[in-house]
């Protein structure tokens, strides 16, 4: 398993859905061993009630997020960026263009963008957030218990 980084913010555009995602699936895989903020390049007023519903349905309640922008991080030096959307890469590049700081961009689709029935729209956004777990465990292996 590659080291952990010690600190992770996830960036998207407007931190309603994709990054208050990311950030709360880092922190159940890892808990406090590696500090996790997410942002946006735009400030929500509250996070979106579908991605709070398919949070749910995996045990992980994300109701109570406050959207932040990148202005209003309590600390801009992380190990480690990944950016969601196009919009939020350009404002990671700027964030960390003088400090030593890794950079990822993992591009994702804006399921508010999605049509469709309530079941229909539930899908887009389920379909995200498996995809956003699948890299995340990928990524930041959790770790093994050890073997007796």
């Amino acid at each position: 398993m590659d080291e952990l980084p010690g600190s992770v913010l996830f960036a998207c555009t407007v931190n309603q859905i994709r990054s208050p995602m990311a950030e709360a699936m880092l922190k159940f895989v890892h808990g406090r061993r590696v500090f996790v903020q997410s942002a946006g390049v735009r400030p929500g007023d509250t996070v979106d009630g579908f991605a709070v519903a398919v949070m749910d349905e995996m045990g992980l309640d994300i109701s109570t997020h406050i959207p932040r922008s990148f202005d209003a991080l309590d600390d801009d030096f992380f190990d480690l960026v990944i950016s969601l959307s196009p919009e939020a890469q350009h404002r990671a590049v700027e964030l960390t263009r003088h400090s030593h700081c890794e950079i990822e961009f993992w591009p994702t689709m804006d399921p508010s963008l999605a049509q469709g029935t309530r079941e229909q729209r539930l899908e887009v956004y389920r379909d995200l957030r498996d995809e956003l777990y699948r890299r995340i465990t990928e990524r930041f292996r959790p770790q093994q218990a050890p073997r007796v």
